[in-house]
C-alpha cells in the first residue's frame, strides 16, 4: 500500500451494494469486481451481506450466497487490497468475526448506533486481537448532536480503535453539518477520521469534500453509485476529483471507469439514481437500507411508500428495526381504509 496517499478509500459496493440488488451476489460476480478494484490499487473494499456479518435473515434479506464464500471469493484475487468486514452487534456474533478473519478479512468495521457505542468494546478488542486494522463505524450520524457524537467517538477510541466514522446513513446531512463534526472528532480524537456518505440528497460528493477539508482520511465510496438507497459517493468519480484537487488516492482512475462500466454496471438491476423515495429517505432521515422493504410493503399493502418512509422518519427508526416497516405500513393501511369507510 501507498503510504503516501492523502485519501485511503474503502470501497463498499460489495457490501452496502449489496441492499440494492436484494442481496443476490454471486461468488463470480464479487470475485471479478474484487480483482478489478485490487488492480486498480484500491486499498480496502468491505465485503458482506448489506447489513454485515450474520445479516442473511428474513428479517434483513436472504443472500443467494452465503457470505463467507464472498468474502473467501474476494480474498482469493487480492494481492494488493485488504478485505474488510462490517459487523453489527446483535446482527453478527464474535463467532462470524473470527471466522471472517480466518479466511483472510484484515479489516473490521464494527458498527452502531450513533448513541450506542457502549454495545462495540468486546467486538473492537477482539478484533484487535485477531489481528485486524478496526474501525468504529457511528451509524445515522445525522440524529446526534455534535457534543454526543464526540463522546461516542471517544468511546470506540478507547476501546481500541484504529478510526472513527460519522456515517451519514439516511443520506441526510448538510454540508455545514458534516464539516462541524468532522471538525470537533478532529480536535477530540488522536485517531483517523472516516466519513461514509449516501447521496439521498444528491449531496454525497460535496460532504465528502467537506469531511476530506476538515480532515477526514479515510473515505467510502462505491463503484457506480451502487450502495443502498440512491447510493453512496461515486468511487471513480471521487478518484477524479481528488485528481483535479492534487490529493493523492492511489486509485487508478482510467481502470476504476473501465470496471464500473463493463463489470459493475451489469450487475445493477437499474441505474442507480435519486428517485422519488430515495430522496424521502435523505428528507425524513430514514436509514437508506429500508428503500427495498418499504417499496415491498407498500405494493403488499397498497399505499404510498413515501407515507410509510415519512412515518419510519417521525418515529426516528434506525437501523436493526427493519421489522417495524411491516407495521407501520399496516397502520397506514388500516387508517386509510377506515377514512375510506366512514
Amino acid at each position: 500500500m501507498n503510504d503516501n496517499r492523502d485519501v485511503l478509500i474503502t470501497e463498499v459496493a460489495l457490501r452496502d451494494g449489496s441492499h440494492a440488488i436484494g442481496h443476490q451476489y454471486t461468488v463470480d460476480q464479487v470475485r471479478d469486481v474484487a480483482r478489478a478494484l485490487s488492480n486498480a490499487g484500491v486499498p480496502y473494499m468491505e465485503v458482506a451481506h448489506g447489513d454485515g456479518l450474520g445479516g442473511s435473515s428474513q428479517q434483513y434479506g436472504l443472500s443467494l450466497t452465503e457470505e463467507m464464500k464472498l468474502i473467501e471469493a474476494a480474498v482469493s484475487v487480492c494481492d494488493k487490497a485488504k478485505v474488510a468486514v462490517l459487523l453489527i452487534p446483535g446482527i453478527g456474533t464474535m463467532n462470524e468475526l473470527k471466522q471472517a478473519a480466518s479466511i483472510g478479512a484484515k479489516m473490521a468495521r464494527i458498527a452502531t448506533h450513533v448513541t450506542e457505542a457502549d454495545v462495540a468494546p468486546q467486538h473492537i478488542t477482539l478484533a484487535k486481537e485477531l489481528g485486524m486494522e478496526t474501525v468504529g463505524f457511528l451509524m445515522m450520524s445525522h440524529m446526534a448532536p455534535v457534543d454526543k457524537l464526540v463522546e461516542q467517538a471517544k468511546l470506540m477510541e478507547s476501546y481500541g480503535a484504529d478510526t472513527v466514522y460519522v456515517v451519514d446513513s439516511a443520506g441526510a446531512m448538510l454540508p455545514n453539518e458534516v464539516r462541524e463534526k468532522i471538525r470537533s472528532l478532529r480536535q477530540s480524537l488522536t485517531i483517523n477520521i472516516g466519513f461514509h456518505a449516501h447521496n439521498n440528497l444528491s449531496l454525497a460528493m460535496a460532504n465528502t469534500f467537506v469531511a476530506i477539508e476538515e480532515g477526514a482520511t479515510r473515505i467510502d465510496g462505491s463503484v457506480r453509485c451502487l450502495g443502498a438507497g440512491a447510493g453512496n459517493t461515486q468511487t471513480e468519480v471521487l478518484v477524479a476529483v481528488l485528481e483535479r484537487l492534487g490529493l493523492n488516492s492511489g486509485v487508478d482512475l482510467y481502470k476504476m471507469m473501465d470496471l464500473a462500466e463493463s463489470i459493475v454496471s451489469p450487475i445493477l438491476k437499474q441505474p442507480q439514481e435519486i428517485t422519488r423515495d430515495s430522496l424521502v429517505m435523505g428528507y425524513a432521515g430514514v436509514y437508506s437500507s429500508f428503500l427495498l422493504h418499504a417499496q415491498r410493503a407498500a405494493k403488499h399493502f397498497n399505499i404510498d411508500p413515501r407515507d410509510i418512509l415519512i412515518e419510519l422518519g417521525k418515529r426516528k427508526v434506525v437501523g436493526g428495526q427493519e421489522d417495524m416497516i411491516i407495521d407501520v405500513a399496516s397502520e397506514i393501511a388500516n387508517k386509510k381504509q377506515s377514512s375510506l369507510s366512514v
